[in-house]
């Protein structure tokens, strides 16, 4: 409601500009035929006050109310959706207009006017060519949803031209520039002579100011797009399709808010730019290479995982000698007969596939960049190995919502940053799984509760 009223409200404040300048413009052209009847009846002091007063009026209403306008008409909107750059074929180009200009003073032909005329008209068509091109085409860029960090994925751009009957030539899809990515600064300097000799040795010295074009120092953010990709021919009420490779170095998160649809069609002259607003956000999991502390530690996890418990289940453990106590129902026959002596066989319990992962969070300063980075693509990697087996997971880390979603785990450890006192050990419950702890502490330093069903891999 109060968007709204904002709404109505500017849209009167416009209301009363235009109705004020129309009035001001109208009395301003009174004004001016007034004063030329005064200066025909001869009095030169009411055509003077007449015609400053129209001059007046008319100044007034063109710095109040044409800016003001100015700023809302469609075309204020077309100027901020297509950005034109001059190409340095364009540029060539208008330097040959100029001496071919030059020419046609000097010399006074006629054909050469007609040149001139011919050119400027070739730079006006290839603008409205090129602007027409752009015009009617959607954008749509489909992203795939499980992302690792260096692993290439495929991703689809798909661009349609909605015009029944004008197709589209020569587009390519592009990231935009920033936005004012470049600006004029004045700062303060010293002037200098001669300015080849050593600071010591000039003559004089004497305060000046300097004006240059520096970039914009802009907040860095990771994009998903930075590329180019280049459809040459787009027909009427038709989509095309593109596959492009996408190679994310690191794990985190991906925003992209806009893309553009670039085209130098027919000329070359200008290129000429149209932003899309189109939002894309992308979780990029950790890398789960198989790196060698994770083949040192796999080894080691599933020996202590089948050392842990054994009982009733179905899968078989091992084939035994036959005890009093053991049910008849579990006697290996095959064996009994290769052996001449009763076997049984015994299975693992259930128990044996349970498996969660911690993830001990380290305070900043524990670990450098690349060693924390290190410990949360072994986690990852664990996670999406065992997760490939008949292994029933769960997960543990400060901040995790317990979720036994491999999915949601990898998107925890693609975010995750250190910090301080996040550590779960303390809190963690002893159950029936077996616990592998990612962790700086020391051993001493974790409950010994967990000891008996965990294995501990230091980050």
């Amino acid at each position: 409601m109060r968007a709204l009223w904002q709404t109505i409200r500017m849209e009167r404040e416009a209301w009363k500009r235009f109705f004020f300048a129309l009035g001001g413009l109208t009395l301003a052209f009174l004004a001016a035929v007034y004063s030329t009847v005064a200066r025909q009846s001869g009095s030169e002091l009411a055509t003077f006050v007449l015609a400053s007063l129209a001059l007046l009026l008319a100044g007034i209403v063109g710095l109040v109310t044409v800016p003001y306008l100015a700023r809302r008409v469609a075309i204020a909107r077309l100027r901020d959706v297509i950005d034109f750059e001059l190409t340095r074929g364009g540029m060539a180009y208008l330097g040959l207009v100029l001496v071919v200009a030059i020419a046609a003073l000097n010399t006074g032909n006629n054909l050469l006017f007609i040149v001139v005329a011919a050119m400027l008209a070739a730079i006006v068509v290839s603008g409205m060519a090129s602007l027409g091109v752009l015009r009617g085409l959607e954008l749509d860029v489909i992203l795939p949803v499980n992302v690792f960090a260096g692993t290439p994925v495929a991703a689809r751009l798909a661009l349609r031209n909605q015009r029944h009957l004008l197709p589209s030539f020569s587009i390519a899809v592009i990231r935009p520039r920033a936005r004012g990515s470049r600006r004029l600064r004045l700062r303060r300097t010293t002037f200098h002579f001669p300015w080849w000799r050593p600071p010591e040795q000039q003559w004089f010295h004497m305060r000046d100011l300097d004006m240059r074009l520096e970039p914009k120092v802009q907040p860095g953010e990771d994009t998903i797009f930075d590329g180019v990709v280049y459809f040459p021919y787009l027909p009427a009420h038709s989509t095309t399709s593109a596959t492009l490779q996408l190679n994310f170095r690191h794990r985190g998160r991906y925003r992209q808010e806009t893309f553009a649809l670039s085209t130098r069609f027919p000329f070359a002259f200008l290129k000429k730019t149209r932003r899309i607003d189109l939002v894309r956000e992308l979780i990029v999991y950790p890398s789960v290479d198989a790196i060698e502390a994770c083949l040192e530690v796999l080894p080691m996890i599933a020996g202590e995982r089948e050392a842990f418990v054994r009982g009733r289940g179905c899968d078989l453990y091992r084939i035994r000698e036959y005890q009093p106590q053991d049910p008849r129902r579990h006697v290996d026959w095959k064996a009994t007969a290769k052996t001449g002596e009763l076997r049984v066989r015994e299975y693992a319990r259930e128990d044996e596939r349970k498996l969660r992962i911690v993830f001990d969070n380290p305070a900043p300063g524990r670990l450098t960049g690349e060693q924390y980075e290190s410990g949360v693509s072994l986690a990852a990697s664990l996670a999406w190995h065992f997760s490939t087996e008949d292994t029933d997971l769960s997960f543990a880390a400060p901040g995790y919502g317990g979720s036994p979603g491999i999915h949601d785990f990898l998107r925890y450890l693609a975010l995750v940053q250190p910090e301080p006192g996040a550590s779960v050990l303390e809190e963690l419950p002893v159950t029936g799984d077996f616990n592998l702890i990612l962790t700086t502490r020391s051993r001493d330093s974790i409950p010994s509760a967990l000891w008996a069903c965990s294995h501990l891999v230091f980050m």
